[in-house]
């Protein structure tokens, strides 16, 4: 059962205006759904998108940011829950625990890091929490190529793929999170 997911994205502001306008409308969602976003704590990007659209909807966020992402990050404090925490492992560790369920939108490094992370835990047995990755606009198809590029290298096995659900739309996420919950 999903009472809450873990959402790692972008905290840029220059994102495409449809990665916002699917992260408002996942929000929106997830608080219908009644499950609780976790996520990294800003109120910048899509990060501080999500979260304010769960929250107009009456949902609950948490929120974790480490004290010298505060302020560049610019801490969200409207949260049901903010955590600041005193280093980026300490964020990640909590983040990793506290979802019942990871959703990975558009972002950068460190959406990139924490996917890989997270991966990495299925793939050793640390985790068997479900792993969605919304594609908007193909946006993560070239590190599914990657993938599948050092998966033909026995970089790693063939089962990759399915460690992670792949989503093009948010219809497409709400129909993975209603089959987790039934």
């Amino acid at each position: 059962m999903i009472t809450s997911i873990t959402v790692y994205c972008s905290s840029s502001n220059l994102a495409p205006r449809e990665y916002f306008a699917a992260a408002a409308d996942l929000g929106r969602e997830l608080a219908r759904l009644n499950i609780g976003l976790v996520f990294g704590g800003g109120r910048v990007g899509l990060m501080g998108c999500i979260a304010d659209a769960v929250i107009e909807q009456g949902g609950t966020v948490r929120g974790i940011i480490p004290r010298f992402l505060e302020e560049r990050e610019a801490a969200h404090y409207g949260l049901s829950e903010l955590h600041v925490v005193e280093t980026m492992h300490e964020r990640k560790m909590k983040l990793a625990e506290w979802g019942d369920a990871y959703l990975v939108l558009p972002g950068g490094f460190g959406t990139l890091d924490e996917l890989i992370e997270v991966i990495t835990w299925k793939h050793l047995g640390h985790h068997r929490k479900p792993i969605i990755l919304l594609n908007i606009n193909g946006f993560w198809n070239p590190l599914l190529l990657f993938f599948n590029r050092i998966a033909e290298q026995r970089m790693i096995t063939e089962e990759h793929g399915t460690y992670y659900s792949i989503c093009n739309t948010v219809q497409e996420v709400l129909e993975v999170l209603q089959s987790l919950n039934q």
